[in-house]
């Protein structure tokens, strides 16, 4: 079956009745679930298994598949209104999205992010469509030593191009892969760091630092540094844009959804990944870097088109290789094998309905979702109405319910509460969470890439240098590393040599 006749094919599967039904659940589903911290696709998907069981095979992945692009969506109000990031790659959202809410522009950060999330993933499915058994390909020449050097990358310019001093955020960076340590080595068994403590055996939660690190240090802020409450503005501003707004964000919306769905096709690596490398690489390449973290529309813009690019991105290996590019995904392929369905090289060919339908829900889906969010701003951020304290308030219950629904477990709330003083306190001395949180997030993928590399090559750590990918991306972080050094000291020597002049 050519591209054009599976296309045909997977239209009909998602424009009849009953596959327009589960697109809409499903983006609708989606979109409720990623605005509430602590309810993430995983758990969506895995709640969707049990009632999708009996189903129509494509029907029940086309409301699994909505569900999915549907939370990459919804992740981006909690991020913008409240600094409460649900997912990890929602972080980058809220380095510029937090600030624009601040400045009574609320209403134009959640459109940009509603345009930006429908851009990335029209133009990543279009990508999809076009190019998905090639890829496939791409995606298996990728092994440990390739993926060490991809993330050591991404972090290395996520520490580089922070706000602030690189050594500050270095010493971030190392504080997230301390922290990452923490639990039952998975290779050795051995225990690392949990002093004792059996609450520590299965690690630390993603959401305990991140809701920790940015939304209970912002409540923090807002109540030790009381002239913040005067700075916010709970105003919704307008939602349109103008032409010369629409031609600054194109760029950056093309080029990052495109990145997003390349990264997005390698297992592993997702949306987080994208979102930050989009978020660094539009401060590296903008004529106005000093605005990104301070309300930037391209820095906002950014991340969402990335992150969703990335979402279909992650189906491309799904669908034709049979190997999760995320964790979203993984329990995905396990709901496809309970359905009758092995994903993989022959999936085009035995279940076409499937593969294509898949692939032409995303299109009607990413049009719903776009139709839905619009009209839907003003009473999204009606959250910005709630008195200063109800709301310091409803932020703190909201953390400790995402935080307590996870595990049950208060040593949790205990460990949320220290990182709300951590972060709180990274803030006032200026060091910038988004590396610690970052390096948290890969440093287990980092430390098994590194195994498996080592054991590869008996050792040696040549392996890096000797295959191309894995030296061109080793190459960009120390490069990523030593420019802004460079920059910083020949800023500082111009300084001196102006103040000398004037002397």
């Amino acid at each position: 079956m050519d591209i054009f006749d599976g296309i045909l094919t997977g239209f009909k599967v998602a424009l009849s009745f009953e596959g327009l039904l589960f697109v809409f659940l499903g983006a609708v589903i989606g979109t409720l679930i990623g605005m509430i911290p602590g309810l993430g696709p995983i758990t969506a998907i895995a709640v969707m298994i049990p009632i999708t069981y009996g189903m129509d095979p494509a029907m029940a992945l086309l409301l699994m598949a909505g569900v999915y692009y549907g939370a990459a969506y919804g992740g981006a109000a909690s991020s913008i209104l409240l600094n409460a990031p649900g997912e990890s790659m929602s972080v980058p959202t809220t380095f510029d999205g937090y600030p624009l809410a601040k400045q009574g522009k609320a209403g134009k950060a959640l459109a940009i992010a509603a345009i930006a999330s429908f851009v990335g993933g029209t133009i990543s499915v279009i990508l999809l469509t076009l190019f998905a058994p090639v890829l496939a390909n791409l995606a298996i020449s990728f092994g440990p030593t390739e993926y060490f050097a991809l993330m050591l990358m991404g972090l290395m310019t996520v520490s580089s191009f922070s706000e602030g001093s690189t050594v500050k955020a270095l010493i971030s960076a190392t504080l997230g892969f301390m922290v990452a340590t923490i639990g039952i080595d998975g290779q050795t068994g051995t225990t690392r760091f949990t002093f004792g403590n059996v609450n520590l055996l299965e690690g630390i939660d993603f959401l305990v630092i991140a809701l920790g690190l940015f939304a209970l240090a912002e409540v923090s802020s807002l109540i030790f540094e009381r002239r913040e409450s005067g700075n916010y503005s709970s105003k919704l501003g307008s939602l349109r844009l103008s032409k010369q707004e629409y031609k600054e964000l194109a760029g950056p919306m093309g080029r990052q959804s495109v990145m997003g769905f390349l990264i997005g096709v390698l297992p592993g690596a997702g949306g987080t990944i994208a979102s930050f490398l989009g978020y660094i690489s539009e401060k590296k390449l903008s004529k106005k870097p000093h605005e990104f973290g301070k309300g930037s529309i391209v820095g906002l813009a950014a991340p969402e088109a990335a992150n969703n690019g990335a979402s279909s991105g992650a189906f491309v290996p799904l669908l034709s290789l049979g190997i999760p590019g995320s964790g979203t995904t993984a329990v995905m392929l396990g709901a496809l094998i309970v359905l009758g369905v092995q994903p993989g090289p022959l999936l085009m060919n035995d279940h076409p309905d499937v593969f294509w339908g898949v692939i032409a829900s995303m299109y009607i889906g990413n049009i719903i979702l776009l139709i839905l969010n619009l009209p839907l701003i003003p009473y999204i951020s009606k959250i910005l109405k709630i008195p200063r304290p109800m709301l310091i308030s409803l932020v703190i219950i909201f953390c400790i319910i995402g935080v307590y629904g996870i595990s049950f477990r208060t040593f949790d709330l205990f460990l949320l509460v220290i990182f709300g003083i951590l972060g709180y306190f990274m803030s006032y001395f200026k060091f910038p969470a988004a590396p610690m949180l970052l390096a948290f997030i890969l440093g287990g993928m980092m430390e098994q890439s590194l195994r498996q590399a080592l054991t590869i090559s008996d050792g040696s750590l040549l392996i890096f240098v000797q295959k191309p990918i894995s030296c061109a991306l080793l190459l960009v972080a120390v490069l990523s590393f030593i420019v802004p050094i460079i920059r910083t000291k020949r800023k500082k020597t111009n300084i001196e040599d102006s103040i000398n002049h004037n002397l």
